[in-house]
């Protein structure tokens, strides 16, 4: 009698254990102030939008979004993508920009339950780049965190900021996603610097720019090492028309 119970329970437990894995969906998404390359004089936040709806992301990362500033029609992006998405969203300050701003934004699905945004380092003067941080809780109640940052065009600024990361993701011991356009190739200092704190995709990942015949990978999704997790894709979405960049999609299973 004891055995079948000893069975029952060790089934029980097998099932909660598959039912807290959780699968998340994250795209990370420049959309160069959703000015399509190829025409100079056009605003398409709506087809930006789209790229997103499509992906069925349930966080998503864009960089190079601006509010209230002339070249884009004096639109609040941010907010815009969220009224056309449906998401929730965070937008985080890298520069002020005429009268209006310019910098970051996270979008999501699901409940924020905390929000954080950091201006990252610049030994070498340069264009302010911030770090935003959100905390979501997913529908089975854990809470993943993800981080989103567009980093500077000069190495040495890359290398303090990426190490400025670093510091931040020892604070975390749940899942913490680090997304976005990070100006620098998989070979260099500042990703090889990254990967003391965190895991990428190293068999199926891919070029992400230019949007025609990408050449160049620069934007990425990563995870802290302190994540038990797997890779269920990675891959660039088929979208060439709405921004200079391809939008970047992951699926992943936590445990």
């Amino acid at each position: 009698m004891y055995k079948y119970k000893i069975v029952i329970i060790t089934i029980l437990f097998l099932g909660v254990s598959t039912l807290y894995a959780q699968r998340v969906k994250i795209l990370t998404y420049n959309i160069h102030h959703a000015n399509p390359p190829s025409e100079p004089n056009k605003i398409d936040l709506e087809s930006i939008a789209k790229v997103i709806k499509a992906s069925d992301a349930d966080i998503v990362g864009v960089q190079e979004v601006d509010v209230n500033v002339s070249r884009s029609l004096n639109q609040d992006q941010a907010k815009k993508m969220a009224e056309l998405t449906g998401m929730h969203y965070f937008f985080s300050k890298g520069i002020d920009l005429e009268e209006g701003e310019y910098g970051v934004v996270i979008l999501t699905k699901h409940k924020v339950v905390a929000q954080r945004r950091y201006d990252l380092p610049m030994p070498r003067e340069s264009e302010n780049r911030s770090l935003a941080i959100i905390d979501v809780e997913m529908p089975g109640g854990e809470i993943i965190s993800l981080a989103n940052t567009h980093l500077d065009l000069y190495e040495e600024n890359r290398l303090a900021q990426v190490a400025y990361i670093n510091e931040l993701a020892e604070w975390y011991s749940r899942p913490l996603i680090l997304v976005g356009d990070l100006n620098a190739k998989p070979d260099s200092a500042p990703i090889r610097l990254l990967e003391e704190k965190f895991t990428r995709n190293t068999e199926l990942n891919q070029p992400t720019f230019p949007n025609i015949d990408a050449s160049t990978e620069i934007d990425y999704i990563m995870l802290n090492r302190k994540t038990n997790f797997k890779w269920l894709s990675y891959t660039t979405l088929d979208e060439t028309y709405a921004s200079d960049h391809l939008p970047l999609f992951a699926e992943i299973e936590i445990d």
